[in-house]
């Protein structure tokens, strides 16, 4: 029975049945291999991330690519929201200086001139528009000595100023001689006046601050001298000052001396100067000077030109008594003494003080000492009438903070609060790192914009500055760039000031002081990381829309989900993009995204726009 069954077993498995199994068995093998493979049908996407992850095979990969399927990933998020153009009304609107806004404060101090930032129900979601006829301005240095009327179509400077040469109008341009209220023969000599005692041409002065500014010629001729200058004045009367300045190519800010402390950090600069710019010097206890004390650098120079210097020249001018304005001035030598303070030279209109090195060479006692432990905290905090202390010496002979290397050396020296210790987590090794890392950050960007570093874009905005390796890389007399330092960030700006770069604090949840279209060159480090659980990453890409010029450019980098993100949100601003990858390739999580403004005017629906 047994060997009946086992023969008719093994019939049943002819070689053909055999055959036929070794055949399934191969082809399901076969079959099951291609589709492992990636090459089955439906898997292109495993095709196309097995291609792109080898960098021989596309050397050249864009990141955008990456993720251009997110909508598909998360189909619930609206479209990229259209952001429409404001009303020509607003054409020159400062969201933190409005006029109307300003009158609701009280005059005393001047606190009315002071920031005023709209809340949150009253910010503007909508695009600032250029005025009718906007061009690109003159290219420097010709930009130091004319503006185009479309741009800052305002005339009221050539009547008010017209005696002292600050502007006057011609055909279709302003035109700038240079001239001032105290130096209407022109800021060349009155420069030239001030180098006989302030050493500017050796590289000794390098940052310098003009307290009421005006048009800023002061600090648009020192520029050919290698000396920088931050220049501020209120939106004030004199309409549009300020937005003269930065039309030409001069750093400036809107802002007065009032009743809260200068945006800047001690030991900043290492001259400055008031030319005639009214601020009572001698009034509350003060205050004002001790302010200006606090900024100006140990060995540094204060000018003064204008009441109550030469009153005996001027007080019928003025129309002042003699016995007042002697009295004046008496009062402010006698502060500046008490501020360790020298006068080295009085000559005609100008008086030149210098701030002693160290608090060893006092000659009196000092003015009351502020009590705050931290003289860089200054943003939103009142002043008070007090000396602010000098960091302490060894010798009569050392400077107090540390001695400064003279520009250009001190652009990449160790700077004496990072020698120090004072900025915590930063070395010297960990700042020439910075350096090396923006100056090949730089390359990268040049690779893929040549018009940078060129005189094309000669205002520049660096949005989140750290030590100021960005600046640093640029240097050029071509360009000058603000360095902003945000008030939720490392407090750096003292570094930056200290290797002769300039800069301010300021919290991008509100506007930045300064006009529309002033900058042609924003770059935004690391911002959005830092600011996307603060507030509206909206309200900064408008408040950035605001301040860029008709065809600028941003560059950002951060985070790749970040980068979407803003991505998302410039899509519906008038703004051409491009995500590009890191310079080192693909893998790096941070992106980089350039922009480029379109051109367009408000009344008009005038666009570089394709789709307009």
């Amino acid at each position: 029975m047994g060997n009946k069954h086992n023969s008719a077993g093994f019939k049943t498995r002819s070689p053909l049945s055999i055959f036929i199994v070794i055949c399934l068995c191969c082809f399901f093998y076969i079959l099951g291999a291609w589709q492992k493979s990636g090459f089955g049908k439906g898997d292109g996407i495993a095709v196309q991330m097995s291609k792109q992850t080898d960098c021989q095979i596309f050397p050249d990969l864009n990141f955008e690519t990456h993720h251009n399927d997110v909508e598909i990933i998360e189909p619930s998020k609206p479209k990229a929201k259209v952001f429409k153009p404001c009303d020509v009304k607003y054409t020159d609107y400062t969201p933190c200086q409005e006029q109307d806004r300003a009158m609701k404060f009280p005059r005393e101090n001047m606190i009315y001139r002071e920031r005023h930032c709209p809340p949150e129900e009253e910010k503007l979601h909508c695009l600032i528009p250029a005025p009718k006829g906007y061009t690109t301005p003159f290219p420097w240095p010709k930009g130091r000595d004319y503006v185009h009327y479309a741009n800052v179509p305002h005339k009221s400077l050539t009547v008010e100023k017209a005696v002292q040469n600050w502007v006057q109008f011609q055909g279709d341009v302003f035109k700038f001689p240079g001239g001032g209220t105290m130096f209407p023969q022109g800021a060349d000599a009155y420069i030239d006046e001030l180098a006989s005692v302030i050493p500017i041409a050796d590289g000794s002065v390098r940052t310098a601050l003009d307290t009421g500014c005006g048009v800023a010629s002061w600090g648009a001729y020192l520029m050919k001298r290698n000396v920088l200058a931050m220049s501020f004045a209120p939106r004030d009367n004199h309409e549009a000052q300020v937005q003269f300045a930065l039309e030409r190519g001069v750093p400036a800010v809107i802002g007065v001396l009032g009743s809260i402390h200068l945006p800047y950090p001690s030991r900043a600069f290492d001259m400055a100067q008031c030319s005639r710019c009214l601020i009572p010097w001698a009034a509350n206890d003060g205050m004002f000077l001790m302010e200006v004390d606090r900024v100006l650098r140990p060995g540094g120079y204060w000018i003064l030109s204008g009441p109550p210097i030469n009153w005996k020249t001027y007080y019928q001018t003025w129309k002042r008594s003699k016995a007042d304005l002697q009295a004046e001035q008496r009062r402010i030598e006698e502060l500046a003494e008490s501020l360790c303070w020298e006068k080295k030279y009085e000559k005609g209109d100008i008086a030149i003080f210098r701030k002693k090195a160290n608090n060893k060479n006092c000659r009196r006692k000092s003015a009351s000492i502020c009590e705050s432990k931290d003289a860089d905290d200054v943003w939103y905090k009142e002043m008070e009438a007090c000396k602010t202390p000098l960091p302490e010496v060894n010798s009569a002979n050392e400077v107090a903070g540390g001695e400064l290397k003279k520009f250009p050396e001190r652009l990449f020296a160790i700077p004496p609060r990072v020698a120090k210790g004072l900025v915590e987590g930063v070395t010297a090794e960990s700042f020439q790192e910075d350096n090396k890392l923006w100056k090949k950050h730089i390359n990268a960007y040049k690779r893929n914009n040549k018009l940078i570093g060129t005189t094309r874009y000669r205002n520049i905005m660096d949005m989140n500055a750290g030590l100021g390796g960005f600046a640093a890389a640029l240097e050029s007399p071509k360009s000058w760039v603000m360095n902003v330092v945000p008030t939720i960030a490392k407090n750096t700006l003292g570094v930056i000031y200290e290797r002769g770069l300039v800069g301010i604090y300021h919290d991008w949840c509100e506007g930045f002081s300064t006009y529309p279209r002033t900058y042609d060159f924003i770059h935004a480090n690391g911002v959005f990381s830092l600011y996307q659980n603060k507030c509206n990453l909206e309200d900064i890409l408008l408040e950035m829309d605001r301040i860029l010029r008709p065809e600028g450019i941003v560059i950002f980098r951060d985070e790749v989900d970040v980068m979407n993100k803003v991505k998302k949100i410039a899509g519906g601003m008038r703004w051409d993009t491009k995500m590009m990858d890191h310079e080192d390739g693909p893998l790096v999580p941070e992106k980089i995204l350039v922009v480029v403004k379109q051109y367009w005017v408000g009344g008009t629906g005038n666009s570089t726009s394709s789709d307009q």
